[in-house]
């Protein structure tokens, strides 16, 4: 398994990586720029370069969803709640919808919750449905480009296929009538059916004050060489096992639950992210869907991603410089990990541990409450700006009809 080294040479090996450049990183970390194009796209600032108008939508599609479950609030899908409440505020609102270049439907479709916290998607498509039917009924705007200038934030794991399941999503499809319009969505995957073309690819939600509570001296040394604490198999949804994270979890736990240099197991302690800070290196395999919160948990705690998700897409891929921070390993190649990572030489660790420590890349990664600039509330803006000016052939002629309303499986067209 490790290339007929030995227990002893491979401690070695790694005993070169614990201590690594400590004292070049802190000299270095607030110095090291992102370079080229992606620094200017993370520094850019959104605001005089559009406008949002935010539909006023009754309180059952998003206020007293939430007043039925807190737990929404923290859970990895929550963006959708906290891009509501910073829109309200935000200086790129507008309350004239006649200036607006964009317009956003409120809708915590996310937030209905099963006893262990996971959401349930299967109201979601009649959610949305109803909500549009409802705007496009008392505003004129979403007629006169079926949504074309429209965003939506869907945060599920297939994005707006809205199941939990990518077999199931792949069948559903994305919903008909969000066709036309732009989606903010935490799923990334190319050529896949869930994402939509011209979608904005956002992390998911992590509790920023929960991380910062957690932060341990920044001088601590990295005397964990791989880390990772998660599920491998998923038996209660995939008996057969393979099918959850095309195998490639179960490949990590059967190639590597007894390499010295692997701290991997399905506990989840309560020093999870001071363990991560103490990590060179943290897996970041996809699960059900290619992402997961350790991207984020690894940006914030300077943990070098090691990213397991053949085709991904990844969040804010225009201004987080991934191939500099992470180390991306093929699916097929999960088996040769231990040899990947120790032949990664110290000077190529201590550059991206550099970067990681950019603060501008962190505050890209969180949605903070107030909001702060550079965050993912403005990466978000960022990308909705970037689209702008719409393209003339958005806009329909009087009567036209492009979209299907009654497209979509029989039970998404039952009234919520």
């Amino acid at each position: 398994m490790w290339g007929g080294m030995g227990i002893l040479a491979i401690l070695l090996l790694f005993a070169s990586f614990v201590g690594i450049g400590a004292k070049e990183l802190e000299q270095g970390q607030q110095t090291e720029r992102i370079a080229g194009s992606a620094g200017d796209v993370l520094e850019d600032d959104p605001v005089g370069r559009l406008k949002v108008y935010v539909y006023e939508l009754p309180s059952k599609y998003n206020k007293k969803i939430l007043q039925k479950d807190s737990r929404c609030l923290t859970h990895m899908f929550a963006a959708e709640i906290f891009m509501h409440r910073f829109l309200l505020s935000s200086p790129v609102r507008t309350l004239n919808p006649e200036e607006a270049d964009w317009f956003y439907t409120p809708v915590y479709a996310t937030c209905d919750l099963t006893p262990n916290g996971l959401p349930l998607p299967f109201k979601s498509p009649r959610m949305m449905r109803s909500a549009i039917q409802l705007i496009s009924s008392n505003w004129p705007y979403w007629n006169r480009t079926e949504g074309a200038d429209h965003f939506f934030v869907v945060p599920h794991d297939f994005g707006a296929c809205f199941h939990y399941q990518e077999e199931k999503a792949i069948e559903r499809g994305i919903l008909h009538l969000l066709k036309r319009a732009t989606l903010v969505q935490t799923f990334g995957q190319r050529n896949h059916v869930c994402l939509k073309e011209g979608s904005i690819t956002i992390p998911p939600y992590a509790p920023p004050q929960k991380m910062q509570a957690h932060l341990i001296p920044p001088d601590t040394p990295r005397s964990i060489f791989v880390y990772f604490r998660g599920l491998f198999y998923d038996v209660g949804n995939d008996p057969e096992g393979g099918y959850y994270a095309r195998g490639a979890r179960a490949s990590v736990w059967e190639n590597f639950k007894n390499n010295p240099l692997f701290d991997i197991s399905t506990d989840h302690p309560t020093t999870y992210y001071e363990d991560m800070q103490r990590a060179v290196f943290c897996l970041c395999p996809l699960g059900w869907a290619p992402w997961s919160p350790r991207l984020v948990e690894g940006v914030i705690f300077g943990c070098i991603p090691v990213i397991i998700a053949d085709d991904i897409v990844l969040p804010f891929a225009d201004a987080i410089p991934w191939e500099e921070i992470g180390v991306f390993v093929a699916e097929k190649d999960v088996p040769k990990l231990d040899t990947i990572l120790t032949s990664i030489s110290p000077d190529v660790i201590l550059r991206k541990q550099r970067l990681l420590a950019n603060p501008s890349m962190k505050q890209a990664m969180l949605f903070p409450q107030p909001a702060q600039p550079g965050d993912a509330f403005h990466q978000i803006l960022n990308g909705l700006a970037r689209k702008l000016p719409h393209n003339k052939s958005i806009y329909l002629k009087s009567d036209e009809k492009i979209l299907n309303w009654t497209a979509g499986p029989a039970g998404d067209l039952k009234p919520w």
